[in-house]
């Protein structure tokens, strides 16, 4: 576990570009004089059965913003919030009862822009003690773990597409089992899987 602790460490250390939900969409136009919201997002790494494993949320279909969609712990910044690591902890908690005070922040990744005009910073931290997932069902349908080795191996990614706003948008998925992961949640994935390649 210390020898991929550190890797995560070294690779959250590298410096590296923003991503966006526009990587694979170049000749997407994007609105002019738009406004972009902070929010955050909780890349929650703990011990799983075989190695470590990632902590991922299937939204709620009655969401504004992506619902039904896997996507990590997070939202938007509050007012009240300190900072973005902040805001990070405090939606972990409130969508599956992750205590704050259990959960060692190790970095963030660069921002990821989303079609929805949010700024999302991804913070990594390590999950200490036993942690069970309480979900609020209001804002989340489920809470699971992904094997850590799965999303940090390139190979696994795959570029697809669909219709969105009658053209066709391309984005990364890494399926897992039942667990479709896809668009900004497997773009954040893949940075980290191409940082963590390039340190080993």
């Amino acid at each position: 576990m210390t020898a991929d602790i550190d890797t995560l460490r070294a690779a959250l250390r590298a410096s590296g570009d923003r991503s966006s939900d526009f990587d694979l969409n170049p000749d997407v136009s994007i609105p002019g004089g738009r406004v972009l919201r902070d929010a955050a997002v909780l890349v929650a790494i703990m011990e799983g059965a075989d190695g470590l494993d990632v902590l991922l949320t299937k939204r709620s279909s009655a969401l504004k913003h992506h619902p039904g969609q896997v996507a990590f712990p997070g939202g938007k910044k509050d007012n009240d919030d300190a900072d973005l690591p902040a805001t990070a902890l405090r939606e972990a908690w409130e969508e599956v009862r992750l205590n704050p005070d259990h959960v060692d922040i190790i970095g963030t990744l660069p921002t990821h822009e989303t079609v929805t005009s949010f700024t999302v910073t991804p913070v990594v931290g390590l999950v200490t003690g036993d942690f069970q997932a309480e979900i609020e069902p209001n804002e989340v349908a489920e809470a699971f773990t992904v094997p850590l080795h799965h999303v940090l191996d390139p190979d696994r990614y795959r570029v697809e597409s669909r219709l969105w706003q009658g053209r066709r948008r391309y984005y990364y998925a890494v399926p897992f089992g039942p667990y479709y992961i896809w668009g900004a949640t497997a773009r954040i994935l893949r940075g980290l899987a191409d940082r963590v390649a390039s340190c080993r």
